[in-house]
């Protein structure tokens, strides 16, 4: 099955911003070249590689909008991954260059999730989609609140 297509257009120039033509909804543009080592015997990007592709773009997201995944850590919470759904559409061979889009979609009391569109950056084609949700949980591994830090990214993403 083909996904919707997905028609990225900056919302400011020089900015990591663009907006879906098709849904109308704003994303984080991180860009990266495939390397050697995320391929599989078959010259292709080993699919769960893109969960690291999803990390780098939730990372830059993070860093690039609000604070950093790091200064989070440091104020003393943690966000481990509790559920991730992927789905694969077109294949990504050895130094492709591609675009990872990354979005907050949800924000609960405990949990929140960020949505992701990896592309081929030259062509747009849809690599990938998927979500990654996460619960908070401070040093003892005791699910919390959302910090404030990390829920101040969902006000201010541009809407």
């Amino acid at each position: 099955m083909r996904p919707k297509p997905f028609v990225p257009v900056a919302l400011d120039s020089g900015t990591p911003y663009v907006r879906d033509e098709t849904e109308g909804l704003v994303w984080h543009c991180s860009r990266l070249r495939t390397l050697y080592a995320d391929t599989d015997r078959s010259q292709v990007v080993y699919h769960a590689n893109f969960l690291r592709y999803f990390e780098f773009g939730r990372a830059s997201l993070m860093r690039e909008t609000a604070y950093s995944y790091k200064e989070i850590e440091e104020s003393g919470y943690i966000y481990p991954i509790i559920q991730i759904e992927v789905s694969y559409f077109s294949p990504v061979y050895y130094d492709d260059a591609v675009c990872i889009y990354t979005r907050p979609s949800l924000l609960e009391r405990v949990r929140l999730r960020f949505d992701y569109v990896v592309t081929h950056e030259q062509t747009q084609e849809i690599a990938c989609k998927g979500f990654t949700r996460h619960c908070a949980v401070n040093a003892k591994k005791t699910p919390v609140e959302v910090d404030e830090k990390t829920a101040y990214l969902w006000k201010i993403f541009p809407g």
